[in-house]
This record gives C-alpha cells, structure tokens and sequence, in this order.
C-alpha cells in the first residue's frame, strides 16, 4: 500500500529520530496529515516499540505497525562519520527536525539545534525531553510512568485505599506527543508568515503539569489559595461507572434539567427540594452524597431500562466497553473506523482511521509501517547517493538495507 497523500501536510517532510510512543505518536498524525515522515533508526532492535507485544514477525509489533504508519524507515549508524554525512544531506531536504533524545545525546551527535540550522536555516527543530533544559530537572532521564508520578497523575488516580496507580495507558506520551505535534504545525504556520524557523523544546513534566491543572488547579489559581488543589466533582470516590441489576453503565446527567429528570425517573422526586443538590454550586459541594446517590439508584434497574428511560428524558449516558468491544461497536463500523489493508510482510492488518476529519485535504493511510530499513536505499538515491556508494555505506555497517 503506497498511495499518493491527500492531507494538508502534503509537501513538507520531517526527519523524524524517536522512539517507543511519544515521538512516533506525534510523527504518525503528521504523516496521516500527509508529511512525508523519514523515520531514523539505529542498528541493532532499532526502535524498541517494533518488539513490544503479540507479532507475526520480529520487529514488527501491532503497537508498532500502527505508530508508525504514514512513514519511511531507514537505518543510520550515527556514530559513523559517513552516516552523520548522509543526515547532513537530508537536513536541506527537510521542514521539520524531530528527536526525543536528551539535548546532551543530540549534542554529542552532532545534531543540537545550531547544527541543524547551519544546513538549513529555516528549519523546525522540535525536541522533546523529560524536563525543561531552563531548570535543575533538566539532565534527569524520564519516562511515562515517572512522569505519572512526578505529575500528580498517579495520586489522582489512586486505589480506594490510596495507593497511587498508574494508569493502564501510556497517557503522558501520548498527551505530550499531541502537543508536540500541535507545536510543530504552529511553527510551520509561523514559517510560512514570516520565512523564519525555530527551535521548540516540548518537555514531558511541565505539559502534563499544565494538562493536570487545567481544572485541578481549583481554588489554587489564587493567592493566597482558596482550597487545595484539586477538582471535587474529579477527585470523588463515588465517581465511576455504576452497577445496574446485570452489569456497568455510565450515566451522567449534568444540566439542570438532566438532574431533575434523573430524580423523578429514580423515585427520588424529592430531592428536587433537596438545597444540597439545587443547583450547579450546590451539588459541586455535596458530589460525594449526590454520586452515592445516583449509584444507588442504578443499581435498582438493568442496563437495558436505564438505556431507555436515558433516551426518553435526555440524560447522557453510554455503555462500558471492554477495548476489544470497540472493533464491534455499530458506530465504529458505520463510519469505517478501523482501516483493514494487506502488509507486504504481515500480512492482513486492522490500524485505527485517522479521527479528524478534512473536508478538502483528507487525512489518510497511505504507506505500511515500514520494515526495518526498508527505505533506505531509496532515500539515498533521492539524494543523489549512487548505487556503488549505498554499497560502500552498506559495507561499512554505516547503513542497513533488508
């Protein structure tokens, strides 16, 4: 499957030297935006992600096949002068620059953002590290779980006895990759003004501070502080899927009118004199008593019942879904969410649909996740390399081909 691109970054290429989620997950909504994305490994593994989980091949994982999609791979030894030479050859080529080393790994290589500027000097140079380089966090080594912790994510996410959690997804990476993505493309719109490039450092710590807080900051916005930090309606223990007669729902009345509606059809008509759940301030106040609450009322009709009586009053509500419930769901399959193709090595596939959609520059799947250096011969070539100095490239360990 190699389709020409359709979406609005058709055009612009990005050099893309990450791995594992967060980098890959910013690179891949480029390239279904239609970037031409050139994936730099390292010898060896290459990027850790292609051996994570169930696969038909080695190096070629579902979590990798679907991260990694949209993009062009090739294998450079940077350690090796020769191959430094042929990313200083592709610099030029390129609007974007994207790595999640540390700055002093990159450095080292040769590649800070002073160097990549000095061949070419409008060039988008976006680095995502742990933490901001302006503090005394800055050389530490960071990771989603840490980040989790050190973000405050893993407290709000407690146990009921209060141990903090992890959540079971990669949340900080794929958090910051959105923004990091988000960053590159106000860069490019910035370039496209003013003709003039920049350098963006998107640090893991600070961006999930500022997405944690976006509403957790509560009474903390003042000062001196009005409360702790912390969104009450978020943060009770009473929030979470309830237990109807046979099985989980979610139900979520919100307005005003939803609130009256869900008293009168739980028999609990009353409660419409109740000061503590009279309006939007009142209940905010009293979440605790007002979640117990609606979860004892669920539980008092079946699923199949509160979905009716949902629908009739208005009340938002959804089913709990298991992950693999999601490739069955009635409107997944309506709208075509979940794209099938065939793998020149893997065989059939199922990737999810590009979410956002262009009216006149369609996102799309247009390129398998590619082989371990399957492009690299044909991005030499791109830049003029010949036939006989691919093969000297190859040799020297400097390059890898399949």
């Amino acid at each position: 499957m190699t389709e020409k691109p359709t979406g609005p970054l058709s055009g612009i290429r990005v050099i893309d030297i990450t791995t594992i989620v967060l980098g890959p997950y910013a690179t891949q909504m480029l390239g279904d935006l239609g970037a031409d994305v050139i994936k730099i490994e390292s010898p060896g593994p290459g990027d850790p992600i292609r051996h994570a989980g169930p696969k038909r091949n080695d190096g070629m994982a579902g979590i990798f096949l679907n991260l990694n999609r949209n993009k062009r791979g090739i294998v450079l030894d940077l350690k090796q002068e020769q191959a430094k030479e042929v990313l200083r050859r592709l610099v030029p080529t390129a609007d974007v620059f994207f790595h999640n080393m540390r700055p002093q790994a990159i450095g080292r290589l040769g590649f800070d953002y002073d160097a990549v500027r000095s061949l070419r000097s409008d060039i988008i140079y976006c680095g995502a590290y742990g933490y901001s380089e302006k503090g005394p966090y800055a050389a530490k080594p960071a990771y989603d779980d840490l980040i989790q912790g050190s973000s405050g994510l893993a407290v709000l996410g407690a146990d009921a006895d209060g141990a903090p959690r992890y959540t079971p997804t990669i949340l900080v990476d794929k958090v910051v990759g959105l923004v990091a993505s988000q960053a590159i493309l106000s860069a490019l719109f910035h370039r496209l003004r003013t003709g003039e490039g920049q350098e963006i450092e998107v640090p893991m710590f600070e961006t999930m501070a500022t997405f944690l807080l976006a509403e957790h900051i509560s009474g903390r916005a003042f000062e001196p502080p009005l409360s702790d930090a912390g969104y009450a309606r978020l943060t009770s223990p009473h929030r979470k899927p309830a237990k109807a007669k046979d099985g989980y729902i979610c139900i979520m009345p919100y307005t005003e009118k939803q609130w009256s509606a869900f008293f009168e059809i739980s028999g609990r008509g009353q409660l419409l004199d109740d000061p503590r759940f009279s309006d939007y301030g009142a209940r905010i106040k009293n979440i605790d008593a007002l979640y117990a609450l609606l979860g004892e009322a669920i539980a008092e009709k079946t699923i199949a019942e509160w979905a009716e009586l949902c629908e009739r009053t208005q009340i938002p509500w959804a089913p709990v879904n298991t992950l693999d419930d999601l490739f069955d769901d009635e409107h997944m399959q309506e709208i075509g969410f979940f794209h099938r193709s065939t793998h020149p090595s893997e065989g059939e596939t199922v990737l999810t649909e590009p979410p956002v959609q262009f009216s006149a520059t369609p996102a799309s799947i247009h390129r398998n996740a590619p082989r371990y250096g399957e492009h690299g011969a044909e991005i030499l070539s791109e830049l003029g390399y010949s036939d006989n100095e691919i093969y000297q490239l190859k040799e020297a360990g400097a390059l890898m081909v399949p």
